[in-house]
């Protein structure tokens, strides 16, 4: 009897292998993983080199992992057993709170404090010749999630100390007091342009600067579900992406660097918009360096604004102020070539960055 039953144990868990197989091999295989934003893995060809050597072996590995059917639903399944039935607060760095998503902070690298507040200096000293430069942090919703909810967190405090120390031939303009959890989408890391009105009007005033406060408030037909929702794999609402008009930045001249030559484009793009990362409509989002035309500035003054990614939703809201407004990215950009697309001698320059990019600022060129 006992033989018996091993046999069909046998002959059904080889089925299920053979059928699980055949289902990974003639399913068609998935190009992206939206989720998890990134391109998923395909079959590595076969080959003696490849075999011998353990390349095709690492690249099945790979293969299998990510074409395995129901993929996102089984990510999903994990994600709620890790923080549901064994209690975790977080799964895979990411946890959830007051109704938000977010990533646990790394510890606070001084070694990359050093290498932003560095090459912000090497601009300086390069190109800035005047005493108009202004600096704003912009700390990541965890200075607000972390402590509530009893998460490891940077201590916000010392790291902005720490900053503004490295950079005292900057002007500081502090937000973190101006910003509570409903400034930040739910499922991203962002935070909302209909919600900073009031911290682009702060910042402009610290400059001298004045802004329009009346606006018409957009919503994107088009759910938002942010870079922690695809991480998470947890199920959750979406966001809404709410965008700022008015009868100034309608008259927006909006000149795209990307490629290197200038090319025109919109303020809002609306092709990314319903792209992969839809908080990417703001200023056409990765975008190395980008100028700002304000035909109705009443004013001949410039802004040089040096920015991460939370620069490219504020950035239309202080270019009001401006005759011309240039974003720069030196993630995208060496920052050896800023002279040659920006005017710093009779321009106001704002380095506004997150705590995230300034805790982690490797990719600054």
């Amino acid at each position: 009897m006992n033989k018996i039953k091993n046999i069909i144990t046998t002959v059904l868990f080889a089925v299920l292998i053979f059928s699980v197989s055949a289902v990974c091999i003639l399913k068609p295989q998935g190009e992206y993983s939206p989720g998890e934003r990134r391109a998923l893995a395909k079959m590595p060809e076969l080959s003696s080199e490849t075999l011998f050597s353990g390349e095709f072996a690492d690249g099945f590995e790979a293969y299998s992992t990510d074409q395995f059917p129901m993929r996102e639903k089984l990510r999903t399944v994990k994600a709620l057993f890790a923080t549901g039935a064994l209690g975790k607060l977080d799964n895979n760095g990411l946890f959830a709170s007051q109704g938000h998503l977010s990533k646990l902070d790394t510890p606070q690298n001084e070694d990359m404090m050093d290498y932003a507040a560095n090459k912000f200096l090497e601009i300086k000293n390069k190109f800035l010749k005047n005493d108009n430069i202004y600096f704003a942090i912009v700390p990541d919703k965890n200075f607000i999630l972390a402590p509530q909810g009893g998460y490891p967190g940077l201590d916000y405090d010392a790291f902005t100390e720490g900053m503004k120390s490295r950079t005292q031939y900057m002007k500081y303009i502090d937000v973190a007091p101006m910003l509570s959890l409903d400034d930040y989408y739910k499922t991203d890391s962002h935070w909302r342009q209909e919600n900073i009105v009031d911290i682009a009007g702060h910042i402009a005033k610290e400059m001298g600067s004045d802004i329009l406060g009346e606006y018409t408030i957009n919503t994107l037909e088009n759910p938002f579900y942010g870079v922690y929702a695809g991480q998470s794999a947890l199920p959750v609402k979406p966001d809404e992406i709410k965008y700022l008009t008015n009868d100034v930045m309608s008259e927006f001249k909006v000149t795209y660097y990307g490629s290197g030559s200038p090319e025109p484009g919109e303020m809002y793009d609306m092709e990314k918009a319903f792209g992969k990362d839809p908080y990417e409509m703001f200023l056409s989002g990765s975008m190395p360096l980008l100028t700002i035309e304000n035909p109705n500035a009443g004013n001949e003054k410039e802004l040089v604004i040096f920015r991460d990614s939370f620069g490219s939703s504020i950035a239309p809201l202080l270019a009001q102020g401006y005759k011309k407004t240039t974003v720069i990215d030196i993630r995208y950009m060496q920052s050896a070539f800023i002279g040659n697309f920006a005017e710093f001698e009779n321009a106001d320059t704002l380095f506004i960055y997150s705590t995230s990019l300034l805790n982690n600022s490797a990719a600054m060129k």
